[in-house]
């Protein structure tokens, strides 16, 4: 059955003009300027070193409008980061959290938001009389999950199961890609989070802040840390330092995403290949902090393909 819920660690910020397009080219990883209306795709927004200081779900909804769905919490920031680069170029920027309701859901039948939402099909749409997007998600092992983005204050639909944060948030980890929040702030290149392997970075497009890091990364040398989705026996949040029980005075990697799973938990962790590779036992916090383990990238990586 498919289970929703509204998510509020979700926020929206908008940008719009007729040079909203050209201006997020320069600035994501995405090629923003070859999206149709009404797709969605992956970009990460990066420092000139090329390391993550946030990610988005874009989402074009208009030739001269496109919405960027971002975490709550690092949306002000952002904000003024990209606004700073505006200068002459013909689009707003602004925060559009206020305007949109943003919904989580776990499982197929898409079409029954859409009913609730003015009739709005399982496609984008962008006219006033029906302005629900759907913006489909990797699975979460083996689970459909989907975004909507509708009016505020519409309603979710009668007849369907709620879903709780916590399901939510665990399926974000389980689906193995990590949304930047404060603590990882700058930790990651986009490869380390295994964007590229997901349509999260297009190494054909333009300059972007960054970008010679990132393309530097990918073709000048194999990539020595991978984000891997593993098991934590005992509490884990984003940030912490996971270390190896044979040399305890390095960390070997840091944990990127995090979710309650019964009485431990799911993360997403950002660690060194030789490490995994090696079969060496992780731990999270110190050498002798909690046993990561079970670790697995739930996607086929661009190198494998």
């Amino acid at each position: 059955m498919e289970r929703h819920r509204p998510l509020s660690h979700l926020g929206v910020i908008r940008a719009r003009g007729e040079d909203a397009a050209t201006f997020l080219q320069g600035q994501l990883t995405q090629d923003v300027v070859l999206m149709k209306q009404g797709e969605a795709r992956l970009a990460a927004f990066c420092s000139a070193k090329g390391r993550m200081l946030a990610s988005f779900q874009v989402l074009k909804t208009a030739p001269d409008e496109l919405l960027l769905v971002t975490s709550a919490d690092t949306l002000p920031a952002t904000l003024k980061r990209l606004s700073m680069f505006v200068l002459r170029a013909r689009l707003k920027l602004s925060d559009a959290t206020g305007d949109y309701a943003v919904w989580g859901q776990l499982g197929e039948t898409p079409d029954l938001i859409a009913a609730s939402a003015d009739g709005a099909g399982a496609e984008a749409q962008n006219d006033a009389e029906k302005p629900a997007h759907r913006i489909a998600l990797p699975a979460a092992g083996g689970v459909a999950r989907t975004l909507w983005l509708a009016p505020a204050g519409s309603a979710l639909p009668a007849g369907v199961a709620p879903l709780t944060e916590a399901d939510w948030l665990l399926a974000e980890v389980l689906a193995g890609v990590a949304r930047i929040t404060p603590p990882v702030v700058e930790a990651f290149v986009p490869q380390m989070l295994n964007y590229e392997s997901v349509g999260g970075v297009n190494f054909k497009k333009g300059c972007y802040p960054g970008q010679e890091v990132v393309a530097r990364s990918q073709f000048r040398g194999a990539i020595k840390r991978r984000a891997y989705v593993g098991h934590v026996a005992g509490a884990a949040q984003a940030g912490q330092e996971v270390f190896s029980a044979a040399d305890p005075d390095q960390p070997v990697g840091q944990i990127a995403q995090a979710a309650a799973a019964d009485d431990a938990a799911a993360v997403i962790a950002v660690l060194q290949v030789a490490e995994v590779a090696a079969g060496a036992a992780l731990h999270v916090g110190s050498a002798i902090g909690p046993a990561l383990t079970g670790l697995a990238i739930p996607y086929p990586l661009a190198e494998d393909i």
